[in-house]
């Protein structure tokens, strides 16, 4: 449309030209002629005629070479717009494949987004969204054969592309290959966020704790988690390693990964119990007697409490007094109080001892302290108290197996 207006007001200023010239020259008695002479060739008209002419030839000859090069220029323009036409079905292709994969027509959205990725702009999008929807679908074939079309089309995007394969095999719980191309990206930049997150992510999920350690002061100097975060990976971390030490059954190797551990960590409650349960388990409990009761004053504790009660002192008066020492900034502990109860029945202070139990089953009944009670009573020739205790733990605890049944009846 713009091309016929142009061609029709320049035709219409040829035309007032001719007009405006023969006007001119009209005015005059004698308007002139013009003689042009070649060789033995000669011609002669008006001055009208030539100057007409001449006005005509310059409008034809305009058109000819305007018309020429747009000849010319035909084949590039119908290309560039065939290209722009697939270019524009791309655009409308990928908005269809991620709408598609967004409502789970992934099948659909799959093939509209690989039909047009060749011409698209951004043929990059195209295939990792479509290897997003192939393996929703569980093709993951497909899904490894568009990442790697992927590759070929945008070299420069390795951490884009990995970044993308690795959340991939992380969605589909293939946490080794997640790993494997994780690795390999950390080594190309060590502080991109998503590499680290992600890395974080399947390190937990592996339960790799040394990996996870390592990790850690990247994941803290990159400000990639929160404070509370890093914290309970460092919780994960530490507490992680510790059991699979134990598991090795090396009590040096469980001694030197104490050591390692940060100040901060071996104060966590999760991780110490860990390590004294450990300890206290092989027979080591008068070894860390000191320092488990050094946590447990910092971050009172039940567990703690219970592994301090359990362990075998080597002065047991001694740990009677310290645990007497916690009694006043908790005197309604009812576990403070049974284990006050068990350490005086060691020291053969029955007469505390039953004040002891006695106040713990008045805060919270439980099944130890009855047996405990029971013990003492018998140990003092009470076999008709000792009885009676006995049965009340035996029915205390028959009880609680009930409720246990009842409560997996109705969650069942």
């Amino acid at each position: 449309m713009k091309n016929w207006l142009f061609l029709l007001s320049s035709l219409l200023i040829t035309v007032a030209a001719v007009f405006l010239v023969n006007q001119w020259l009209g005015t005059f008695e004698n308007p002139g002629y013009v003689l042009i002479g070649i060789g033995g060739w000669s011609m002669e008209t008006s001055l009208i005629v030539f100057l007409v002419g001449l006005i005509v030839t310059f409008y034809v000859l305009y058109l000819f070479f305007r018309f020429l090069g747009w000849f010319v220029r035909l084949p590039s323009q119908v290309k560039n717009r065939s290209r722009s036409i697939k270019f524009n079905r791309s655009q409308d292709a990928l908005i269809a494949g991620l709408v598609g994969s967004a409502e789970g027509n992934w099948e659909q959205a799959e093939k509209v987004l690989i039909k047009h990725a060749s011409h698209s702009g951004a043929p990059l999008i195209h295939y990792l969204t479509a290897a997003k929807a192939a393996q929703s679908r569980g093709a993951y074939d497909k899904r490894d054969e568009y990442l790697k079309k992927a590759a070929a089309q945008a070299p420069g995007s390795d951490v884009a592309i990995g970044l993308t394969q690795a959340d991939l095999h992380f969605s589909a719980n293939q946490f080794e290959q997640a790993l494997e191309t994780l690795t390999k990206l950390h080594s190309m930049d060590a502080t991109h966020a998503g590499v680290l997150k992600l890395m974080h992510q399947t390190y937990q999920r592996l339960g790799d704790w040394q990996g996870l350690r390592k990790l850690l002061p990247s994941l803290n100097k990159n400000k990639i988690l929160l404070e509370a975060e890093i914290k309970k990976s460092e919780i994960d971390a530490f507490g992680g390693l510790l059991k699979q030490t134990i598991k090795q059954g090396n009590t040096d190797e469980m001694r030197l990964l104490w050591t390692e551990i940060p100040n901060h960590i071996k104060k966590n409650p999760a991780v110490a119990a860990i390590y004294f349960a450990a300890m206290i388990n092989v027979g080591l409990g008068a070894e860390i007697e000191s320092e488990l009761v050094d946590v447990l004053t910092i971050n009172w504790d039940e567990t703690l409490l219970l592994l301090f009660g359990s362990l075998q002192s080597g002065d047991v008066f001694k740990q009677l007094e310290v645990a007497e020492s916690l009694l006043p900034h908790h005197k309604n502990d009812g576990v403070l109080l049974t284990i006050l109860g068990k350490l005086s029945f060691k020291c053969q202070n029955y007469e505390k001892a039953e004040d002891y139990l006695a106040k713990s089953l008045a805060i919270d009944p439980n099944v130890q302290a009855y047996r405990l009670l029971g013990d003492l009573y018998s140990v003092q020739g009470e076999e008709h108290k000792a009885n009676s205790s006995y049965k009340q733990g035996l029915e205390l605890a028959s009880s609680g197996i009930v409720s246990q049944l009842d409560a997996a009846v109705l969650n069942s």
